[in-house]
């Protein structure tokens, strides 16, 4: 049987893999049999797997992070791919390769560091730039940064993700710095690039994605904090003000307290941080959880716990036109009006135009939802 990654599973396939135990949950069937759910990943995604016979004896065999040589019929269920296993075997860590079961950021590292060195360059403010420099030389804090991920389950979850939306969040910035005046650029971007390093204390990532014991018993926001305080002491007559407002952006970037931050902004820098921070995480949250249900025929997601809701997916785009605009050419002014020639004349009637538009277009946006709950809100 050949082997097979998450991603190319199809309904139906006879699967034969070895895959990473990101999560593995004893439950109890109505009957009062017990069964276990897992979710299985490798870099190419993850997929929730189910076994129903000998529960207690199967699950003794292995732990969450473990390895598993899986076989499994696949099947998708309420619009979701899931694996039936009928056999698992755990698999020791020195026969695999760790590479080949976390996910990674689509970008270039590499390309994606020189833009963070470029950004860093074109700091005016000397101290925020000797700041920067502080972090973004140190090898050990550069080993980290350029691979954690930049959340657990929410947004960026893979590796290179804590650098891809940093950098995201500055070009953010970028484009909106030149709608406001007044705006201190530099402390922006030190806020961008800042706001989450102390993740790269806060997770581990070198086999699943976790939370170390700082982590869970302090939080990036205040290690972050004692990061950045640990560099300003290094740089002599840093401004205290300034290091204060640049704590502050850290401090407030979830911009509730009941979303984890200690405080709420009380800067235009830091409430501008705040919204494009939660616009790029959410952003890149919902095309995760879309791209993670490519045998989802319907319109609509499935419902999305996070988030308390479900997406729509279409935008009035044709597949081919949905691709990203340069953030440069957003803000620029629009271009006059061009003349262009007379379309050319159609062979079809004026009813076989009207019959096609009508085939192309329904004014029943819930016809690929037949037979599906639509209580959707």
């Amino acid at each position: 049987m050949k082997k097979i990654c998450v991603a190319d599973i199809k309904d139906r396939d006879q699967v034969e893999a070895v895959f990473l135990v990101k999560d593995k949950i004893m439950a109890m069937a109505k009957n009062g049999k017990p069964y276990l759910t897992l979710k299985l990943m490798d870099k190419s995604g993850e997929v929730d797997a189910k076994v129903w016979d000998n529960a207690d004896e199967v699950g003794a065999l292995f732990e969450k992070n473990d390895f598993l040589a899986v076989r499994a019929k696949a099947s998708v269920y309420l619009g979701k791919m899931q694996l039936i296993l009928s056999e698992l075997k755990r698999v020791p860590e020195e026969t695999v390769q760790l590479a080949d079961f976390l996910p990674e950021t689509e970008r270039d590292i590499n390309a994606m560091v020189a833009e963070l060195h470029a950004l860093i360059a074109s700091i005016r403010d000397g101290n925020l730039r000797q700041l920067l420099e502080g972090f973004f030389r140190d090898p050990e804090i550069m080993a980290l940064y350029r691979v954690a991920p930049a959340a657990k389950g929410m947004h960026h979850v893979y590796l290179g993700g804590l650098l891809e939306h940093s950098l995201s969040v500055a070009k953010l910035v970028e484009a909106i710095v030149p709608l406001y005046e007044g705006l201190n650029r530099d402390l922006l971007v030190v806020g961008a690039l800042l706001h989450d390093i102390g993740k790269v204390r806060e997770m581990t990532f070198m086999r699943s994605f976790d939370y170390s014991d700082e982590g869970k018993l302090l939080g990036h926001i205040t290690i972050g904090v004692e990061m950045i305080h640990e560099q300003i002491i290094r740089i002599p007559g840093f401004p205290t003000e300034l290091g204060m407002l640049v704590k502050h952006m850290v401090l407030s970037h979830h911009g509730q307290y009941e979303y984890g931050s200690p405080k709420r902004p009380k800067t235009i820098e830091a409430t501008i941080l705040n919204y494009l921070d939660d616009l790029d995480s959410k952003i890149n949250g919902i095309r995760t959880h879309i791209k993670k249900e490519p045998d989802n025929a319907t319109r609509w997601t499935s419902y999305h716990r996070l988030y308390d809701r479900y997406f729509f997916k279409e935008n009035g785009l044709p597949e081919e036109s949905a691709e990203p605009h340069d953030l440069i050419e957003m803000i620029d002014p629009i271009p006059e009006p061009v003349t262009t020639a007379a379309a050319a004349p159609t062979s079809q009637s004026p009813s076989e135009q009207k019959g096609r538009e009508r085939k192309s277009f329904s004014n029943n946006p819930f016809a690929a939802l037949k037979g599906e709950n639509l209580d959707l809100f």
